[in-house]
């Protein structure tokens, strides 16, 4: 099997000298971190842990641990740990209450963040020989400014083509002969089914590899994909707290994805009780940025749960992998790419003057997300007319979609229409099967 590397020394390097390499970088971050955040400093003397407790990873689980809650309590300069001035850019994504998740990054940083990119595209088979097809969005999302760095490190043709637009996709597609194609797994397949749709049959375009990730997404669409666009589809994982896609990578095995742990320390752990568990245990991800100095997190909670192991991977990695995110231990959804808490569509709902009695419903048809939410109506709403109701359905989606960042299709429904329950009320139906 051909050997495909971006940074072969780091790549395929012997767990004595990665341990080693990852020890040194997280005795100098956690002195970092404590030195310039006030935020965690604070959390770790409330721990009883000081960074001279610190000698290597097998330290790692004596520091306290970081949610999204922190996050958002320290927005937006709360957990800034170089000066301002060092800054060259912010990603964002949206945060539970309106807030967003604020990422900071110096130069160091964006080229780390792009040299991981870059091994995705390289082990998806990219060299200076082909053309990479970037249609993930650009703007504050990470993926196209990721994979577009990374497209660029690999010394790719880049097309910079960002999402929507599929009729100029192809067309620029077909005319420069794309050979790489970032983007969602679902505009992937959408892009598929309009190429069928156009009588362009895969071999007819010069595709020959798909880096995909954002949302989740099946085996069976994995499959459908790659007949649909006659390529290879590889998945990517990464969240902007930590950088951005490229956080991890599949190979040519496509049998779960290599952390960069050389840049990110990953952990299992219990989800309830936060105890660390050995590799090849089911738990929630956390990850430790070794080297990111703007917005460095220690033990941060990612919410998702997989499984970490260190089989032997014929493409000669010696990287960890990951699995596949087998579900959330939080509420958020990913749709369309975006995340998606219920909290943020109970704020809106309030604000608006309805009551809090709601039901999310997620689907996806033709490999495309749906999403539908039942709002009930208050006695004295209910006697609106119907003109009336459907004027305050497409006001409340135009709200909802201010705080989303997606279309929701909204149906105001009447008074004790949505189910009760004694316990916890249940606010999504998630008929998606994205999940084994």
């Amino acid at each position: 099997m051909l050997k495909r590397y971006f940074q072969p020394e780091r790549e395929t390097m012997s767990r004595e000298d990665m341990k080693a390499h990852q020890s040194a970088l997280l005795v100098e971050q956690v002195q970092h971190v404590y030195n310039n955040v006030a935020y965690y400093r604070e959390r770790m003397d409330a721990a009883g842990v000081k960074p001279e407790d610190i000698h290597g990873i097998e330290d790692l689980h004596k520091l306290p641990m970081l949610t999204k809650a922190d996050l958002r309590d320290a927005y937006p300069y709360g957990l800034l740990a170089v000066p301002l001035g060092d800054c060259v850019r912010i990603q964002s994504t949206s945060g539970t209450t309106g807030r967003r998740v604020v990422s900071f990054y110096t130069q160091h940083d964006i080229d780390i963040w792009e040299e991981c990119c870059a091994r995705a595209i390289v082990a998806a088979g990219g060299s200076n020989e082909d053309v990479c097809q970037i249609a993930y969005g650009y703007g504050l999302f990470t993926g196209g400014p990721g994979l577009n760095g990374g497209s660029h490190k690999v010394g790719c043709l880049t097309l910079p083509m960002s999402s929507g637009n599929t009729e100029r996709q192809i067309q620029f597609m077909q005319d420069l002969h794309a050979t790489i194609l970032c983007c969602t797994p679902s505009y992937a397949a959408y892009i598929g089914e309009t190429l069928k749709e156009k009588g362009i049959s895969p071999d007819e375009i010069d595709l020959k590899a798909g880096i995909f990730g954002a949302e989740p997404w099946t085996e069976e669409m994995r499959r459908d994909i790659e007949k649909s666009l006659g390529i290879k589809a590889y998945d990517i994982y990464g969240l902007t707290e930590t950088s951005g896609p490229g956080v991890a990578f599949e190979c040519e095995e496509q049998n779960g994805m290599h952390i960069n742990e050389d840049h990110f320390l990953a952990e299992i752990i219990d989800p309830d009780t936060g105890e660390v568990l050995p590799e090849g245990s089911r738990g929630e991800l956390v990850f430790t940025s070794l080297d990111k100095k703007a917005f460095p997190l220690l033990r941060y909670r990612t919410r998702d749960i997989c499984v970490l192991t260190r089989e032997e991977c014929s493409c000669g990695r010696t990287l960890i992998k990951m699995s596949k995110p087998m579900g959330r231990s939080d509420d958020m959804m990913i749709i369309r790419g975006v995340n998606v808490f219920p909290s943020q569509v109970e704020t809106v709902l309030l604000k608006e003057g309805y009551a809090a009695n709601y039901l999310i419903e997620v689907d996806r048809v033709h490999n495309s997300d749906t999403l539908d939410i039942y709002v009930e109506l208050l006695p004295e709403q209910f006697s609106d007319t119907m003109r009336d109701i459907t004027v305050r359905e497409k006001q409340l989606a135009g709200a909802i979609k201010t705080m989303l960042g997606i279309s929701p299709k909204v149906h105001l429904v009447s008074p004790k229409t949505i189910a009760r329950s004694e316990g916890k009320a249940v606010r999504v139906i998630d008929k998606r099967k994205l999940h084994d």
